[in-house]
């Protein structure tokens, strides 16, 4: 039954997030990502992560895609005449496809090592599954990956003012 269920979930999981990235509508792709995240809620949930899969609905999927659609309608995103290539686009382009080779060769390294048996949970990781355990170890020993992930999302939010502000004579003609 697990082995269905995850196969299930990540059908869905790639299946929306080739939605996301195929998908010229904006709205329609901001619902794919809620559908993948969903996915990836699920995955959770088969390996008994049930506050890695709650905290993925309620911040992910809650929080982010709620953003997203939200920025989506305040710009009023009309698609367009495409831009043509420059050279950032192409250089931007070649470290996506690097990125992407490296984590497919990463993804197979880990299928791989999954195939092993696995071992019991012992030390450091044991002490994981509890909450008040976890959420100490988050916030001293992983303090700065969680300060890092604070700025970005403030940039983020940042932009998104910047993005949404109309300024007087830059309007664009239509």
């Amino acid at each position: 039954m697990t082995d269905l269920l995850f196969y299930v979930f990540s059908a869905l999981t790639v299946g929306s997030a080739l939605g996301v990235v195929l998908n010229k509508n904006a709205v329609i792709a901001a619902l794919s990502f809620l559908l993948s995240l969903v996915g990836v809620a699920g995955l959770f949930l088969t390996l008994d992560a049930l506050l890695l899969a709650v905290l993925t609905v309620l911040v992910y999927a809650g929080a982010v895609v709620a953003l997203f659609l939200f920025i989506t309608m305040l710009l009023d995103m009309q698609g367009g005449v495409p831009k043509p290539f420059r050279r950032a686009t192409l250089v931007a382009s070649a470290t996506g496809a690097i990125l992407l080779a490296v984590g497919l060769v990463s993804f197979h390294t880990q299928i791989q090592s999954l195939a092993k048996p696995m071992q019991p949970l012992t030390g450091a990781a044991a002490s994981f599954t509890d909450l008040k355990t976890y959420g100490a170890t988050l916030f001293t020993s992983y303090l700065l990956p969680v300060q890092i992930v604070g700025f970005l999302l403030l940039i983020a939010m940042l932009g998104v003012i910047v993005l949404s502000k109309r300024f007087p004579g830059m309007e664009d003609v239509k």
